[in-house]
C-alpha cells in the first residue's frame, strides 16, 4: 500500500471516529443538555393549563408565551388534518425512520431550493427547543441534535404519536399554539370536527404564520388553502373532484380568539390563578418537581356556571351606564371640585403610572415629567359602549381623574346550600380595571348590610323575636358616646322586624346595647367573618370595613338553616393525562339555629315586600326570599344581599376613591346595587335549565311551634329611619362624647301600638269566613287605627318615600 493512501485511509478512519465521537458528545450533553429516553417517552411540551366551567365549557388558560398549547389525542383529531399535514409536508412519513433519504439528497443537491428536507419528526424534535438557535455554528450543533432525537423518537412512539405530539406543539398565526387551539380561535369547534377545507386553512399557515394569516391576508390565505388542497389530492387522500370544487369555496372563519381579557369570568380567573399557584408549589409531581401552572397541561375544574356568568356580567352591564351617567353630571365632577384637598392623593397616581415609570427610565427628572402630565395628547380610554374604549385628546392628568371617577362594581353569585360559586364579577371591564372588588383583600364600610348579623344574634342568644319591642331611640354608650351619632328626635318603640325592614339605625344601636358590642365582634368571628372586627357600638351600623366574599360566607347561614358555608370555586385538578391530583369538597359549620335561621330569612323578607328595597319579590314572583339594603357615609358604597331557598347573590357599588360618590337617592343601596340583582334573577329564573323554583320556600323546623307568626308585614314606614345622608359615621364618631341630651319615650304610644299589634295578629291568624261581613266603624276611629296599623304594618299611600341610609 503506497504511502498515500495509507495517509488517506488513515484521515478517513480518524476523521470517521472524531465525527461519531463528536455525535456522542453531543448525545451525552456534552454541547448542550438532550432529552433522555425517559423524557422522550413522557415529552415536557410546554402545556397551557385549562379553567373549566361547571359544565365543561373552557373559561381560560394560564401559559407562558409560545406555552399556550392545549393536549388532544390523536383520535380526537380530524382525518383530514392529518391527511393535510402529511400530504404537505411528508408524504414519506410512514415509510422512513425519522429522516427521509432521499428528501434530504434532493435538498442538498438543490441547495434547498426545492423544499426543506426536515420530516414531521424532525419538525418535532426542534418544537421541542424552547428556540431556533441563532449563528451558524449554533444551528449546527441544533441540527445534529434534532436528527438524534427525531431517530429517538421514531424508535419510542408510534406514527400516530408522533403526529398527535406535532400537533399539539406547532405554531399557527396570531400567536395560536397547538391544533386545539387554532380550531377553537379560527373556526370555533373541537380539531376533531374540523372539515376538509378548514383543516387545509390551518395546515397552509405551517409554511408561513404570518404571511398565511386568513384574518389579516385572506388573499394569500386562500391561495395556499387551494395548494393544500391540490396536494391531497395528489397524495390521493381526496378525490381530484372534490378537491376542485372546495378550491371555489371562500373561506369561513368563525374567530374568537380567548386570551386574559375576554375569557369567561376573567376577574374569578385572575383571583384563582394566585391559589393555584400556591398549590402548585406545594405539591410534586412523581420526579419530586413542583407543578408548574403555566407549564405541565393542569386542568382545573371551577364551580362557575357559564350562563350565570354571562347573566351576571350583563347585569352589571345594564346598570351601571345609568350610574355613570347621574354621577357624570354632578356638579363637583364637572368642575373638580370633588379633588379640591385631595391633591396629593392625584400625585401619587400619578408617580405610580406606566407613563412616569417608562419617562424616569429616561432620564428626565420630576419636574420634566410633571409637565408632559398636563399636555394633551391622543389615547384611548375606557367607554359604555359596545368597544368598551374610545379614542380621544386629554391630558395624562385629567385620563387619571377619568379613570378614578369611574363607578365600579362587583357582584358574586353562590350556591348557599354546598357553597358553590356560580358567577364572579369583579369590576366593569378586566381590560382596563384589573383591581378585584370581590375578593378576600378588598374591604369596604358594609353599612347596614351587616344588620341581619346583629339581629340573628339577638334572636338566637338573648331571647328576641320579631314582635319584640325595641326603643326607637338614639342610644348612649358610656365611654363611647351617642349611636346613631345624629339625634333625630326619634321617640317610642317599634317591632324588631320593623328596624329591620326598615333598617332603622335606632334600633340597631338598641339592640347592640342589649348584646354589647363584644359580644357582636365576637359572633361575627364565630360566624366564620374572616376579618377581625374591634368592638365599636358603630359596628351596629356597619362601620367596619369588610369584603363581599365575606359577607356572602357570613349569609349563607340564613338559607342553609343555620351553617356557615364557605364559598367553594374549584372542585378539582387533573393533570394533562386526566388523572385526578386533587379534590376539593363542601366546608360547612353549624352556627345558629334551624329555627334562628329560619326566622331571620322569613324576616329579611321585609325589606324586599315594604322596605328599602321594597317590591322586589313581587316583581319576580318568588314565594319566599329574603335580602337587606346596606348604604354607608354620603353613599360612598351601596349594597344590596338577597336569598331564594336556592340561590344568593351580593353586589356592591361605589368608587375606588370613597370622597366620589353619588348624591341623593341614586346613591342608596335599594337603587344603586339592588337593580343588578334584580336583573340578574330575571334572567336567571327565566333560564328553565338552571333549574330554580320560584316557588321554592325555606325549610320550617317542625319543633318551631304552629303558632310562631313572623310578622312579615310589620314593617312601619318611618321616612328618615336611617338618616339623610348621613350614613352610618365612623368609628371616630364615637370616641368622643356629644353633649347629654334627654332623649323622650312616649311609652302610653308604644303601648297603645303594641295592643293594636297584638289585635292585628290575632285577626291574621283567623281563618276568614266566606259570609261578607262588615263592621260599622266611626270615621275618627278608623282615622286613628288606620295610621297606627300603617305604623305597624308598613301600609303606605302610593307615592310616600322611604328615605335613608339603607
Amino acid at each position: 500500500m503506497t504511502r498515500p493512501v495509507k495517509i488517506f485511509w488513515r484521515i478517513f478512519i480518524y476523521g470517521f471516529l472524531a465525527v461519531v465521537l463528536f455525535v456522542l458528545l453531543i448525545n451525552w450533553g456534552v454541547f448542550g443538555d438532550m432529552p433522555s429516553i425517559g423524557e422522550l417517552e413522557n415529552p415536557s411540551i410546554t402545556l397551557a393549563s385549562e379553567v373549566y366551567g361547571d359544565d365543561g365549557t373552557p373559561m381560560g388558560k394560564y401559559y407562558r408565551e409560545r406555552g399556550n398549547r392545549s393536549y388532544v389525542k390523536y383520535n380526537d383529531i380530524s382525518k383530514h388534518v392529518i391527511d393535510a399535514l402529511v400530504s404537505t409536508e411528508d408524504k414519506r412519513f410512514y415509510d422512513h425512520s425519522g429522516i427521509d433519504g432521499i428528501r434530504l439528497a434532493k435538498a442538498f443537491v438543490t441547495f434547498g431550493s426545492d423544499g426543506g428536507a426536515s420530516t414531521i419528526t424532525q419538525q418535532l424534535a426542534l418544537n421541542m427547543f424552547d428556540e431556533r438557535a441563532k449563528g451558524k455554528v449554533a444551528r449546527l450543533l441544533q441540527k445534529i441534535k434534532e436528527n438524534l432525537i427525531a431517530i429517538k423518537l421514531e424508535r419510542n412512539f408510534t406514527k400516530q404519536e408522533i403526529i398527535a405530539l406535532y400537533l399539539n406543539t406547532v405554531s399557527f398565526s396570531d400567536n395560536v399554539y397547538g391544533i386545539r387551539n387554532a380550531s377553537r380561535t379560527f373556526f370555533s369547534k373541537e380539531p376533531d370536527r374540523l372539515t376538509v377545507e378548514e383543516a387545509a386553512v390551518l395546515i397552509g399557515m405551517q409554511k408561513a404564520t404570518g404571511t398565511y394569516n386568513p384574518r389579516t391576508n385572506y388573499k394569500a390565505a386562500f391561495d395556499r388553502r387551494n395548494t393544500v388542497l391540490e396536494l391531497m389530492a395528489r397524495n390521493n387522500a381526496i378525490p381530484a373532484a372534490e378537491a376542485a370544487r372546495l378550491k371555489k369555496e371562500p373561506i369561513r372563519l368563525n374567530y374568537k380568539k380567548m386570551d386574559e381579557n375576554n375569557g369567561i369570568a376573567p376577574y374569578f380567573l385572575d383571583v384563582i390563578r394566585e391559589e393555584l399557584k400556591k398549590w402548585a408549589k406545594d405539591h410534586k409531581k412523581a420526579n419530586d418537581e413542583e407543578y408548574d401552572l403555566y407549564a405541565d397541561g393542569l386542568k382545573i375544574y371551577t364551580t362557575i356556571n357559564p350562563r350565570m356568568q354571562l347573566y351576571a356580567e350583563e347585569s352589571v352591564i345594564k346598570h351601571l351606564p345609568v350610574l355613570q351617567r347621574a354621577l357624570a353630571a354632578q356638579r363637583d365632577l364637572k368642575t373638580d371640585a370633588v379633588w379640591k384637598g385631595h391633591e396629593k392623593i392625584l400625585e401619587g397616581y400619578m408617580k405610580s403610572s406606566q407613563r412616569w415609570k417608562d419617562l424616569k427610565e429616561d432620564g428626565l427628572s420630576d419636574a420634566e415629567i410633571k409637565k408632559t402630565f398636563y399636555q394633551k395628547v391622543p389615547m384611548k380610554v375606557f367607554a359604555w359602549n359596545p368597544k368598551r374604549e374610545k379614542d380621544t385628546v386629554m391630558t395624562p392628568m385629567d385620563s387619571i381623574k377619568y379613570n378614578r371617577e369611574m363607578m365600579q362594581a362587583s357582584f358574586m353569585v353562590m350556591d348557599p346550600l354546598s357553597g358553590q360559586v356560580k358567577a364572579w364579577v369583579g369590576g366593569i371591564d378586566f381590560k382596563n380595571y384589573k383591581y378585584d372588588h370581590v375578593n378576600l383583600k378588598t374591604k369596604r364600610q358594609v353599612g347596614s348590610s351587616i344588620k341581619p348579623f346583629l339581629y340573628a344574634l339577638a334572636i338566637e342568644e338573648y331571647g328576641f323575636t320579631p314582635e319584640t319591642q325595641c326603643e326607637n331611640t338614639q342610644q348612649y354608650f358610656p365611654g363611647s358616646g351617642y349611636v346613631p351619632a345624629k339625634n333625630r328626635g326619634r321617640t317610642g318603640t317599634r317591632t324588631m322586624a320593623s328596624g329591620l325592614a326598615w333598617s332603622v339605625n335606632e334600633v340597631a344601636a338598641y339592640i347592640i346595647k342589649q348584646t354589647t358590642p363584644q359580644r357582636f365582634a365576637d359572633f361575627l368571628k364565630q360566624i366564620n367573618i374572616p376579618t377581625k372586627v374591634d368592638p365599636f357600638p358603630s359596628i351596629s351600623l356597619g362601620t367596619c370595613d369588610l369584603s363581599l366574599y365575606e359577607m356572602m360566607w357570613g349569609y349563607t347561614m340564613f338559607p342553609s338553616g343555620g351553617f356557615s358555608t364557605k364559598p367553594l370555586y374549584i372542585t378539582r385538578i387533573e393533570d394533562k393525562n386526566g388523572n385526578v391530583l386533587a379534590r376539593f369538597d363542601t366546608e360547612r359549620k353549624e352556627v345558629i339555629s334551624q329555627q334562628t335561621a329560619y326566622t331571620m330569612s322569613r324576616m329579611m323578607q321585609g325589606p324586599v315586600d315594604y322596605g328599602t328595597a321594597a317590591g322586589l319579590r313581587g316583581r319576580l314572583g318568588i314565594a319566599e326570599m329574603g335580602g337587606k339594603t346596606g348604604t354607608t357615609n354620603d353613599n360612598s358604597d351601596a349594597w344590596f344581599f338577597g336569598f331564594t331557598p336556592q340561590l344568593m347573590a351580593g353586589v356592591w357599588i361605589g368608587c375606588d376613591d370613597r370622597f366620589i360618590r353619588l348624591d341623593g337617592g341614586l346613591g342608596e343601596g335599594g337603587r344603586a346595587a339592588r337593580p343588578i340583582w334584580e336583573y340578574f334573577f330575571q334572567k336567571a329564573l327565566g333560564d328553565k335549565t338552571l333549574g330554580l323554583d320560584k316557588n321554592a320556600k325555606f325549610v320550617q323546623p317542625e319543633n318551631l311551634r304552629n303558632s310562631y307568626d313572623i310578622p312579615l308585614a310589620d314593617t312601619s314606614p318611618d321616612p328618615g329611619a336611617e338618616g339623610e345622608n348621613v350614613g352610618n359615621g365612623s368609628a371616630d364618631d364615637y370616641l368622643q362624647k356629644p353633649d347629654t341630651q334627654n332623649i323622650p319615650t312616649d311609652s302610653k304610644q308604644a303601648l297603645e301600638e303594641q295592643k293594636v299589634l297584638e289585635e292585628a295578629n290575632k285577626i291574621k291568624n283567623q281563618v276568614p269566613e266566606k259570609k261578607d261581613t262588615k263592621e260599622e266603624v266611626k270615621p275618627e276611629e278608623k282615622k286613628k287605627k288606620d295610621g297606627l296599623f300603617r305604623r305597624i304594618f308598613g301600609g303606605k299611600k302610593k307615592g310616600d318615600k322611604e328615605k335613608g341610609n339603607q
